[in-house]
């Protein structure tokens, strides 16, 4: 009895048209965008995911399921390796998932310092408005910014309240916890406070420029990056044709997967095609990264 195969490869057929939607979706200002949904949302607490519609047993562990998936995102290469041997009769996909997975756990720490960046640049932009808010106020600087907001900077932050709170280095603390990615503003805060501590209407308008030039930086990067956005977007579209390709044949029903997992022909070609396509995205992001001015 033969088992019709024309579902599931039009159900993977109209998966990779969205997975292909969803990659040339319109360039965003994720940075300002997410700025806005932080202030909107500042108050309401974080929202875990729900899945509706479910016995609340099976809920529960399909919600564990995803929440241990948020954390190790990359072992999700090694389903759909899985998935893809099923479907060509080969194990030679799931050995290509598995040599995956350190790849996408390295480019997906690479983001995650990214964000930790940009989240400490921001609360420097929003410590030195605090501060120079407060002194203009009439607070004491070391009180001003005792009570700013900082604890995106981590342990070197504490040693920054310690100074303040109990009279002591507060440059020193500054330009120590300046040294972390994204908070490098920190060592032009240290400078204005050794300089203009014992005035603080002077300290609260170095503070105020500071916090300016740093938004304004802020601002042109994202733009930079908002404009090469597209750049990007055309690399992924083309990086999936061929996936997409593939799935089109099956649908037809040419079978290029067992001749890719089952031909010497196909695995040469296979072997070519995938060393190509990780040399042109690496290339790519190399060339979209160097005219963003991001470090590797």
């Amino acid at each position: 009895m033969t088992i019709p195969v024309a579902a599931p490869q039009t159900l993977l057929t109209a998966t990779a048209l969205l997975g292909v939607a969803v990659a040339v979706r319109p360039p965003v200002r994720r940075g300002r965008e997410l700025r806005r949904a932080r202030r909107l949302f500042a108050d309401r607490g974080a929202v875990g995911a729900r899945v509706p519609l479910l016995p609340p047993r099976l809920r529960e562990a399909v919600e564990r399921l995803l929440a241990a998936g948020r954390g190790r995102r990359e072992l999700w290469c090694l389903p759909a390796g899985c998935a893809v041997g099923l479907l060509g009769g080969s194990v030679l996909p799931l050995l290509m998932a598995g040599a995956a997975v350190p790849l996408v756990r390295r480019r997906l720490a690479a983001r995650r310092r990214q964000r930790e960046r940009d989240q400490r640049e921001e609360t420097v932009i929003e410590l030195c408005g605090s501060v120079a808010g407060d002194l203009r106020a009439g607070r004491q600087p070391g009180e001003a910014l005792a009570v700013a907001p900082g604890d995106a900077l981590g342990p070197p932050w504490q040693a920054v309240m310690a100074a303040a709170r109990f009279g002591g280095d507060v440059p020193a603390a500054l330009r120590e916890a300046g040294g972390q990615p994204g908070a490098e503003g920190l060592t032009g805060v240290a400078a204005c406070w050794q300089v203009a501590v014992d005035g603080g209407a002077g300290l609260a308008a170095g503070l105020e420029r500071v916090g300016t030039a740093l938004a304004a930086d802020r601002d042109q990067r994202e733009d930079l990056l908002a404009q090469l956005s597209g750049t990007r977007t055309t690399a992924v579209m083309l990086a999936l044709l061929p996936v997409l390709a593939l799935l089109m044949g099956s649908a037809l029903g040419a079978d290029p997967l067992r001749v890719l997992l089952h031909t010497p022909a196909g695995l040469g070609c296979l072997a070519l095609g995938g060393f190509l396509e990780y040399a042109g995205l690496v290339w790519t992001r190399r060339i979209v990264r160097a005219a963003g001015g991001r470090e590797e």
